[in-house]
């Protein structure tokens, strides 16, 4: 068995394990052990797929990324957590960024091309500013929040050109909330280049689709951090 399916199969079995377990639990722990077996499933499938062949880069933020979601994935959805998604939903209404819940209790800011940076370019646009400024005052309320910011780009150009700009997008994102007070070392980045599409690049509507900026925000348990 090759070392990819050797993490991808011990993660799922982890996940299965804890899924089994919660049936005993209330809600807050089973939120805390969904939230681990989450976290140990998507850092094994991120860090098998950096070891199985991407390079540069975009492989080195791919690994620290992996890494980080498995060692840090019991994540837990307190009140702080609900108080920051129901200010982000009202901040961000009408503009198109979607604001959810992941399934490992983690907030998700999915920031649309069209308000967060025009093509080619890294500089942070002036409608995504409030949008940032609001996440931001909600961080600092919460200094055992961290944050990861994650970029994307649509397939035009080459990976060379890419996976740097998708880089260089998320780390504008992560300066604009370093100057606003939210602690640096709080804040992970990485750039993906056009390598997850979640619309096909065939068309422009798609295009717009994958030229987006993630953004997710977990408070750890207690335990993890």
């Amino acid at each position: 068995m090759n070392r990819f399916l050797q993490r991808s199969t011990l993660a799922l079995a982890a996940t299965a394990v804890l899924a089994t377990g919660c049936a005993n639990m209330n809600d807050t722990q089973s939120n805390t052990a969904k939230g681990a077996g989450a976290g140990a499933a998507a850092g094994a499938a991120l860090g098998a797929l950096t070891a199985g062949g991407h390079t540069g880069r975009s492989a080195v933020t791919g690994g620290v990324i992996g890494a980080g979601v498995g060692a840090l994935g019991a994540y837990i959805w307190s009140q702080r957590m609900e108080q920051q998604k129901q200010s982000m939903q009202r901040a961000t209404q009408g503009t198109g960024v979607a604001v959810t819940q992941t399934p490992d209790n983690q907030l998700k800011l999915d920031i649309p091309s069209d308000i967060s940076f025009e093509t080619g370019r890294a500089d942070i646009e002036p409608n995504f500013r409030s949008i940032l400024d609001q996440f931001a005052s909600g961080l600092k309320q919460n200094p055992a929040a961290t944050v990861r910011i994650v970029g994307h780009t649509d397939s035009t150009g080459s990976d060379a050109i890419n996976d740097p700009l998708s880089l260089d997008r998320a780390n504008s994102v992560r300066a604009y909330l370093v100057n606003r007070g939210v602690p640096g070392a709080n804040v992970a980045t990485a750039g993906r280049g056009s390598h997850e599409p979640i619309a096909s690049n065939a068309t422009e509507a798609g295009r717009a689709r994958n030229r987006r900026v993630e953004i997710y925000m977990g408070e750890q348990t207690t335990a993890a951090r």
